[in-house]
């Protein structure tokens, strides 16, 4: 089954960008990479993070739930064919996103977002997961104030939880998780996600 690589990160920790790049070097060595993005990789998604990120009086609850439709969708109508059809899936974001966000930084219950993130995932799970760790400060700095979302433009202490959250998850997956210092200049971060990468091609 080809590779399903998923990057998470706080906002502004420069997924986008590596995601961009790993895009362009598995192309020339010869892949046909997808690249997509939670919550917004299908029309049902689009418009589910339409909702996430311009309604601030959103319940937890509600929020959860969106996102975990999104990913339903997601999964059975994007990820799953192109992995089935060999290719190679870079996504910005997935379920760890979610445990972050939702359980650490809502303070949602644990278990029973693991229990939706596996409904919604139908069992899928990243072969590995590229978490570039940024303290909140810098992160922040690379992201233009006016155009903060519901999620981004929370209180500092919000996204310490998610950061911790996110620490976390890395240090008990050690072996499908890669922690990168978010800080270090683009082309060394890419160079450590190619050398993790290779032996799974």
């Amino acid at each position: 089954m080809a590779p399903f690589i998923v990057f998470e990160g706080i906002d502004g920790s420069g997924k986008s960008t590596q995601i961009e790049l790993l895009s362009q070097s598995l192309i020339a060595n010869g892949h046909d990479p997808l690249v997509t993005q939670e919550p917004d990789g299908t029309p049902l998604g689009e418009a589910a993070g339409r909702w996430l990120r311009g309604y601030p009086n959103l319940s937890p609850v509600t929020e959860l739930l969106l996102f975990e439709a999104a990913r339903a969708e997601h999964v059975e109508k994007v990820i799953q064919p192109a992995i089935e059809a060999g290719r190679i899936v870079l996504s910005d974001r997935f379920a760890p996103s979610t445990m972050a966000y939702q359980s650490y930084g809502r303070g949602l219950d644990a278990s029973i977002v693991e229990d939706l993130n596996r409904l919604a995932a139908d069992g899928l799970k990243p072969t590995l997961t590229v978490f570039l760790d940024a303290p909140i400060e810098a992160a922040r700095s690379r992201i233009e104030p006016d155009s903060l979302d519901v999620l981004e433009s929370q209180r500092q202490e919000f996204h310490q939880r998610v950061r911790q959250g996110y620490l976390e998850m890395a240090a008990n997956n050690p072996e499908t998780w890669l922690t990168i210092d978010g800080t270090l200049p683009v082309d060394t971060i890419a160079e450590q996600i190619w050398a993790r990468l290779q032996p799974l091609l």
